[in-house]
């Protein structure tokens, strides 16, 4: 199939030039003389690559580049640029241009590049086209769902995925807030750059701040050295505040004005430092009792909420629960190097008529503990009543960790002001003391990989 190249400049002279050339190499070319043109052009041409020059009169190469990413995005734009102007093309290309050329135009390097600006154009309409059709199978990224609460979900991220606008998530506790905002940041222009998860329930007011906006060695007592805080870590990526609404209207207000000025300054600083960050943010209350209790601050809320989306809780989604079942127990597999096929008839069942107050946070929790305990081909009712003390499902899922070791201490004693790399290594070094020293037991009441709980104790050289 030939490659359809458009070639957009106002200079007819330069313009018929390069059609000229491309077509005696055997392209299908069609030409514009302006941005404007070359958009009406591409909505129905469909190219693959699009040589624009940067400098045009109606619309300029940088703004076709930005209206193609929304209407043609599998196009690979090529800008053209005279010396003056370099500058502007390389910040075109970190805006999702392929390449750009100085003109004149070297004719031996364009040669070279329109066959791979060719491929990658085929390969983006390729993965658009699977996760079209993985969507209607299984879900969008790590989600998974074919349900039309899950179809409206997946239409609102991909919308929202490439754009910088912020995002506020609402749902139920445990309906994947968290993993809807990764996943649109993973498809999102920033994918490669940091993403930054603050639970702001987690960690208590008095160091609330200094975890988001950072401190200066001596900022407060136990600020031992300078730290960055989360907007920093995250620059030029994604920050994603879960809990929004546990932050106090003090802090709120703080957050607010970095938000609008893109400016931080450390606790304790005197120089402010411009970030450029993407904020996503989750709440599972209703933002709107937060307004009216006065919880929640009326301008950070209309600054957050340019886009919404609400989660389905699992009891309003019913139809996807076969397909979480199977994802979660492929998943458990690859982590326990098991090799179970599956629930059986009457699991599937009660695990479908089970209310999951914990939504599907319980329900991942309750196939993990029955791979777990399943030494058979597929799970039983027996390996879910042997987790939930012979109660059955119920009922039967259970968010109860692991019981202690015997004589283990439940308590943590951590003083005000100590830094939360060591907060966190005292709660997991504790946490493996009270199972003793079952790293496996210990990853699951922590809540996190096996990986990661190994991960964590090699530095901190156990």
């Amino acid at each position: 199939m030939s490659v359809k190249i458009l070639v957009v400049d106002d200079e007819a002279a330069a313009r018929r030039g390069l059609v000229s050339l491309l077509t005696g190499w055997g392209y299908d070319v069609e030409e514009a003389a302006d941005g404007q043109e070359a958009l009406e052009k591409a909505v129905t041409a469909m190219p693959s690559v699009v040589i624009s020059d940067l400098v045009m009169p109606r619309m300029d190469g940088d703004a076709l580049l930005k209206a193609l990413r929304e209407e043609v995005p599998f196009a690979a734009v090529i800008l053209l640029t005279g010396q003056g102007t370099i500058e502007t093309a390389v910040t075109s290309m970190k805006e999702g241009a392929y390449d750009y050329l100085t003109k004149p135009v070297d004719v031996a390097r364009l040669k070279l590049i329109i066959p791979k600006a060719a491929s990658s154009s085929e390969a983006l309409r390729e993965v658009a086209l699977l996760r079209r059709q993985l969507r209607q199978v299984i879900g969008v990224g790590r989600l998974v769902g074919t349900g039309p609460a899950m179809q409206e979900l997946y239409r609102m991220i991909e919308m929202a995925a490439p754009t910088p606008a912020p995002v506020l998530i609402t749902g139920e506790s445990g309906t994947g807030k968290e993993l809807v905002a990764r996943t649109i940041h993973e498809l999102s222009p920033r994918a490669r750059a940091p993403f930054v998860a603050v639970n702001c329930a987690a960690i208590p007011e008095t160091l609330l701040e200094s975890e988001i906006f950072g401190h200066e060695k001596g900022a407060f007592t136990g600020a031992l050295d300078r730290r960055a805080g989360c907007f920093e870590l995250a620059h030029l990526g994604t920050l994603f505040l879960d809990e929004i609404g546990e932050m106090s209207p003090a802090t709120q207000a703080k957050f607010l004005r970095i938000l609008e000025a893109g400016m931080v300054r450390r606790l304790g600083g005197r120089a402010e430092v411009k970030m450029d960050v993407r904020v996503l943010a989750a709440t599972n209350k209703d933002p709107r009792k937060g307004l009216a209790e006065g919880t929640f601050r009326e301008d950070l809320y209309y600054r957050l909420n340019v886009v919404t989306m609400s989660l389905p809780a699992l009891r309003d989604r019913r139809e996807d629960i076969p397909l979480l079942i199977q994802a979660f127990v492929e998943e458990f597999n690859a982590k326990y190097d098991k090799h179970i096929s599956g629930v059986d008839d009457a699991v599937q069942a009660s695990l479908e008529a089970a209310s999951w107050p914990g939504n599907v946070r319980e329900l991942r929790n309750t196939i993990e503990r029955a791979v777990i305990a399943c030494s058979a081909d597929r799970i039983t009712a027996k390996d879910l009543a042997d987790l939930a003390g012979g109660r059955g499902l119920d009922g039967a899922a259970t968010n109860s960790p692991p019981p202690a070791a015997s004589g283990a201490t439940n308590a943590l004693t951590i003083p005000i002001g100590t830094a939360l790399d060591e907060v966190e290594k005292q709660l997991i070094l504790s946490t493996l003391a009270a199972q003793e020293n079952n790293k496996t037991r210990a990853a699951q009441v922590l809540g996190i990989s096996l990986k990661t709980l190994h991960n964590k104790l090699k530095t901190y050289g156990r």
